[in-house]
């Protein structure tokens, strides 16, 4: 089975960071997914779909993987760019694109 390991980042309708401290491993769906035909709503045979995993590292994740015999990929957490801005700035005249 292949799972995957990484660093959530906040949603767009967040403005803290609750919940993206943690490690995440995902298991990747082995079956695709097909619309229902009752329904419409996309279903999937695989309920491993549905099982998220956090550990406090990205090591515990790991050394959890190899003990179940799982292969794994690790996404690397990205950076926050942070660029300073005042309040004035907002005001100032801009080029024309």
């Amino acid at each position: 089975m292949q799972v995957r390991i990484y660093r959530p980042s906040r949603t767009a309708t967040q403005s803290g960071f609750a919940g993206t401290h943690n490690w995440v491993l995902e298991y990747e769906p082995e079956t695709p997914r097909r619309p229902e035909p009752l329904m419409g709503w996309i279903s999937s045979a695989d309920t491993l779909n549905q099982v998220r995993l956090r550990f406090e590292s990205m090591e515990d994740a790991i050394a959890y993987a190899k003990r179940k015999g799982l292969s794994y990929t690790v996404e690397k957490e990205r950076e926050r760019r942070v660029r300073p801005r005042n309040y004035s700035d907002n005001f100032k005249p801009r080029p024309k694109r």
